[in-house]
């Protein structure tokens, strides 16, 4: 995938309802090269959507406090990553809005491993 092919990718869901399939739900530990990731929110995936790295495309869930295995939402953000090949979108319920800055904060245990910003929804 390009990178104006993953750019419009991402861009296409802002704004859209998407099915989340979670595969690390609140609570879940990741393991990593010298490090863990504990998660406090729901993190998951657009199931049969292949995202920049060629797995399913990526998709934090903000706003439903409890472990879930999947989720209805809406994307209102997109986290670009400047020094990755991946892009991750940003959902939460319908009729719950973020600032920048809230979901900036509410995914930097992840994002501060890369140069990566958030672009909102503009409501």
């Amino acid at each position: 995938m390009t990178y104006d092919e993953r750019k419009a990718q991402v861009k296409s869901y802002l704004g859209k309802m998407i099915d989340i399939e979670i595969d690390r739900p609140i609570g879940f530990v990741y393991q990593k090269q010298g490090y863990s990731l504990s998660y406090d929110i729901n993190y998951g995936y657009i199931p049969g959507v292949i995202g920049g790295d060629g797995e399913f495309l990526d998709v934090y869930l903000l706003g439903v406090h409890e472990p879930v295995e999947r989720y209805t939402a809406k994307v209102i953000g997109i986290v670009h990553r400047r020094d990755d090949v991946e892009d991750k979108l940003v959902a939460a319920p319908e009729g719950k809005h973020y600032t920048k800055e809230d979901m900036e904060h509410r995914i930097y245990f992840q994002e501060r491993y890369y140069d990566s910003y958030v672009e909102p929804l503009e409501y």
